[in-house]
């Protein structure tokens, strides 16, 4: 059992892949083949960048159709995909591609966008920093957690997701050490969907989650 849970932090650099698509038809095709960490950077990255974020459209597939293409049905499909849904990144991917197909075989013709307005695609590096906070008790994550940089929430409640083995969430992992206690907690933890919302909002989810574990509710 780990001792301390170390809180980081972290922030994603952006790397360009030089690859991009001027229509639906371009991007399905860009999509077969891209890295898996592009697909993750476009639904995941958005929540850490500092920048507007269309509220209507969660990734930046979708968000794209709607703005450069002006296809506003293909945009509202690929917004109701939800990433947690899918064991993989090429889970994901086969259910973009599949239903960009699907829109492709429907309609007539295939929408552009402007010279300047195409879909570029990014993948990125996360950089990960010790903040230097240890929590050495699962009390503690009561008071702790509403002051977390959301980098933090983003590195520990999202991105824990992709690298442990157990698909979980680190809050969740370390907790499933304390004994039986915390099962409860850890049950109501990973019933959160961290994607359809904010780093902010999902602070604060998890925060009234433990509030709640300790007020006995």
């Amino acid at each position: 059992m780990s001792d301390e849970f170390m809180i980081r932090d972290c922030a994603l650099i952006t790397i360009s892949t030089g690859e991009q698509a001027q229509n639906l038809r371009e991007l399905r095709d860009r999509l077969l083949v891209t890295h898996a960490g592009s697909i993750y950077y476009h639904f995941w990255g958005v929540m850490l960048r500092h920048t507007y974020v269309d509220p209507e459209y969660q990734n930046d597939f979708a968000v794209w159709a709607s703005h450069a293409l002006h296809d506003h049905e293909i945009a509202e499909r690929l917004s109701l995909i939800d990433p947690n849904e899918y064991l993989s990144i090429e889970d994901l991917r086969r259910e973009i591609v599949e239903i960009i197909e699907q829109h492709l075989y429907e309609r007539e013709h295939v929408p552009w966008a402007r010279t300047g307005d195409q879909f570029q695609f990014t993948r990125s590096q996360i950089v990960v920093f010790d903040t230097r906070h240890r929590i050495t008790a699962p009390e503690e994550f009561k008071d702790i957690v509403p002051r977390l940089p959301l980098g933090s929430i983003f590195y520990h409640f999202i991105d824990s997701r992709r690298r442990t083995a157990e698909s979980l969430n680190d809050f969740s992992i370390w907790l499933s050490e304390h004994g039986e206690k915390y099962l409860p907690l850890v049950e109501r933890l990973n019933s959160i969907d961290p994607y359809f919302t904010t780093l902010g909002n999902l602070r604060d989810e998890i925060a009234d989650v433990f509030v709640a574990f300790e007020g006995g509710e």
